[in-house]
């Protein structure tokens, strides 16, 4: 198949990297000339992806429209808030019906839409199919041929089934299901969650309160998501639990390092001033903060990073307020 790969991020250098790999024709769209003479001359990203080897298959470019000629497949890895502006400028260079499998996790702030709704908005004449990518994955893990397992949403059953052949190796095995909207929520929610959870380890309030966060967080997600019309199983698989769990317990999750700083008292400015890539987290946990007002989803867990983020409560007092919240049955 023939891949256009928008985004030289970790992640999309590194999806770009396994479809080369397994003989697919990929071309990765590069914004910065210095970084792409990188690419070209040494084989590697070493502004994302250090010590990695790029397969010699890959190419890559500054130009959508080399990219982007006669492509099947438009994979995203664009940061969420910057989606719309990037297809639209695109959108003349895709076919009618264009593929497009979206490996961007978050919600967009100024509509609160997903990412299948900025993708079908943005490209609404070309009448789009939209298929998500979302689970447990670092991408320097996947880089590095470490067993990893991911879903696969799409609602078309048949293009479903040939992009998860399409990706699947035997390092990187892919699941599918109808559900795409279980699995974008999933994939923008849990980085609100796993701030949530640094910022309880940078208090060092330790192991169970990590594990509590990790299991209401995925209730708070599961409720959100059922208002927005996903199915609750959906929640309980890979770009649910899966990637919740990974992003709030592993030292390689932007997201989890953000609160960890927090939690010991540093600023948010200074804590994103000093990140080279983006922590979607931020961003969404204002964006899912809105959809929890408009929809009337109780969200108390995003409701205080929200508050720590935007309006600089204090961290500790953030959670002892989750803490001391009225007592019901669990569900």
């Amino acid at each position: 198949m023939r891949f256009a790969v928008l985004g030289s991020g970790s992640w999309g250098t590194t999806l770009a990297n396994l479809l080369a790999k397994k003989g697919h024709e990929t071309r990765l769209l590069v914004r910065e000339q210095e970084l792409l003479a990188e690419i070209v001359s040494k084989r590697e990203n070493s502004w994302y992806m250090p010590g990695i080897k790029l397969h010699e298959g890959l190419e890559a470019s500054t130009d959508p429209a080399v990219v982007m000629k006669d492509a099947e497949v438009f994979l995203c890895a664009i940061p969420s808030q910057f989606l719309r502006s990037a297809l639209m400028s695109m959108r003349d260079l895709m076919p009618k019906k264009p593929v497009v499998l979206c490996a961007s996790k978050g919600i967009e702030l100024n509509s609160l839409h997903t990412m299948s709704q900025v993708v079908e908005d943005s490209l609404a004449s070309l009448k789009p199919r939209f298929a998500m990518l979302s689970g447990p994955s670092f991408a320097l893990e996947v880089s590095r041929e470490l067993p990893t397992a991911v879903t696969l949403g799409c609602c078309y059953k048949k293009l479903g089934i040939m992009l998860q052949e399409a990706l699947a190796t035997d390092y990187f095995r892919v699941y599918t299901t109808t559900d795409y909207r279980g699995v974008e929520l999933g994939g923008a929610i849990k980085n609100i969650i796993a701030i949530a959870a640094g910022i309880a380890d940078g208090l060092s309030f330790g192991s169970n309160a990590r594990a509590a966060l990790i299991t209401r967080g995925l209730a708070e997600m599961s409720r959100l998501g059922v208002a927005m019309g996903a199915k609750p199983a959906t929640f309980m698989g890979l770009s649910g639990m899966g990637d919740l769990v990974l992003t709030c317990t592993g030292e390689l999750s932007r997201n989890r390092q953000v609160g960890l700083r927090l939690g010991k008292g540093q600023k948010l400015l200074d804590i994103l001033g000093q990140m080279k890539m983006v922590a979607e987290g931020v961003k969404t946990t204002e964006a899912v903060h809105g959809l929890g007002k408009m929809l009337e989803v109780e969200l108390p867990i995003t409701e205080q990073v929200y508050e720590v983020l935007y309006n600089g409560k204090d961290p500790e007092q953030a959670v002892r307020e989750l803490m001391g919240r009225e007592l019901k049955q669990e569900a």
